[in-house]
């Protein structure tokens, strides 16, 4: 079962670093204050408190690229808010007695030691770049201009960043290289990120390099200069002095997002699996086996996040046949059972995925999973369709509920899934997610046109 986001993205460092700083947090107050305070009713207060202030504070937007001085000026605003709450939960409790000099002491002895846990973990992370070679990502520079070669040099001299720099394309010069040879080999070399000089392209190739991260799950970033991209959402941060532009931000790529979403995941899953199929699954796979041989589920190959393909479980709704992989049902498909008609009505069919949403593979939330045949078709044929991998693929989407879900009879329905699947993922939130599981349930209860 996963957690977090592997591959690129370190997923465990930000998790394990809010759960040491709970656990400093919460042995000092016990320490200090025990046994004048409730520890659960202290233990929940604080940890609420100090998860809340970090993210106003962003005080775990910690990046490899960050220096010391910048994770300083993220402590102190820190340090001062949260010594407010205790002095604040001390007045409000003032039958507890807490004298304030007991509360600076306790406030000194957790940031002294959040201070040196969090510098002594920047500094063995980039130990471990540097002597190990791990945690690092790949990257190219498309454009050779001062800012380019002051980030490739910043590439080279630093190490201890993770960045193995493969190298710089010039793309305007009489030896130029064409897009097409920068992106052979940015796919033969599995680069990372490709970061670009917007002087040194035209608004047609920016498209065009944007095209091309989308379809191939690259991270694009863009050296800024006199030019503007005027349609993009886009993320402003600093390499030292050099300032990036990033032209997609993805809050599922925030470590916070990720817990709070696969948490999610767990204890929904967990509860559909225990209070419905516990029960409904002897039921269906009686009915199933009634009517047709067969296995009770269906399993079927599909790509999931990063590409990666894993197997979706369904409930069996169709007679065994050899196209099952290959073509999706159709309006009075001849293979689709009486059951089989009833639970894909209903969308029953679908309840096994919660155990691919437990095991880790799927969201319960997300752009829906396409077999391996149609995505590699899609891939090729529609734009920007690879995006939709740079999450988790979900059980239900923001698509399925605006009018995107069964069977694609033209190329407009998997443009206008595409369309809603990224704006899913640059707009997530836990809102969102239960606003999509509440319209998919009213659905499925009023029942959809598309649902054969």
């Amino acid at each position: 079962m996963s957690l977090f986001k592997q591959g690129r993205y370190s997923g465990y460092l930000r998790p394990i670093s809010y759960l040491i700083d709970l656990s400093i947090i919460n042995a000092f107050a016990l320490l200090y204050f025990f046994p004048n305070i409730d520890p659960v009713i202290f233990i929940l207060f604080s940890s609420i408190s100090w998860v809340t202030l970090s993210i106003y504070s962003k005080f775990y937007e910690v990046y490899r690229y960050t220096s010391e001085l910048k994770i300083f000026s993220l402590i102190l605003p820190q340090m001062v808010l949260f010594t407010l709450i205790m002095f604040a939960l001390s007045g409000y409790y003032h039958d507890l007695n807490i004298r304030p000099v007991t509360i600076i002491k306790y406030i000194a002895a957790i940031f002294l030691c959040i201070t040196f846990l969090k510098f002594t973990i920047y500094y063995l992370l980039q130990k471990y770049r540097v002597s190990f070679g791990g945690n690092y990502r790949k990257t190219a520079i498309l454009g050779t201009t001062r800012k380019t070669r002051a980030l490739e040099k910043f590439f080279n001299n630093n190490p201890e960043y993770g960045y193995v720099h493969i190298k710089t394309f010039d793309i305007k010069g009489p030896n130029g290289s064409s897009l097409d040879d920068c992106f052979n080999e940015i796919l033969k070399e599995t680069i990372d990120e490709i970061y670009c000089s917007i002087s040194e392209l035209t608004n047609e190739q920016i498209n065009e390099i944007a095209d091309f991260a989308d379809n191939n799950l690259k991270i694009l970033k863009f050296l800024p200069d006199n030019k503007e991209i005027y349609s993009k959402k886009l993320k402003y941060e600093y390499y030292d002095y050099i300032p990036i532009l990033s032209l997609r931000n993805i809050p599922l790529e925030d470590s916070f997002n990720m817990v709070v979403k696969r948490i999610f995941d767990i204890v929904f899953s967990s509860l559909v699996i225990i209070f419905i199929l516990s029960w409904l699954t002897p039921i269906i796979a009686i009915l199933i086996k009634l009517e047709s041989k067969g296995p009770v589920f269906f399993k079927q190959s599909r790509n999931g996040f990063n590409y990666k393909e894993f197997d979706c479980y369904k409930f069996r709704s169709m007679t065994p046949n050899k196209d099952a992989h290959l073509y999706q049902a159709t309006r009075d498909d001849l293979r689709i059972t009486k059951i089989g008609k009833f639970i894909r009505k209903t969308s029953i069919d679908e309840l096994p995925q919660f155990f691919n949403v437990l095991f880790g593979d799927m969201s319960v939330v997300g752009p829906r999973p396409h077999m391996v045949s149609h995505t590699n078709m899609y891939a090729k044929k529609i734009d920007k369709f690879m995006v939709r991998h740079f999450v988790k693929p979900g059980i239900t989407g923001l698509a399925q509920v605006s009018g995107f879900r069964g069977e694609i009879e033209t190329d407009k329905d998997i443009i206008g899934r595409v369309k809603f699947d990224i704006f899913y993922i640059e707009n997530w939130s836990l809102l969102l997610d239960l606003k999509i599981i509440t319209q998919t349930f009213v659905n499925a209860v009023r029942g959809e046109d598309k649902a054969y």
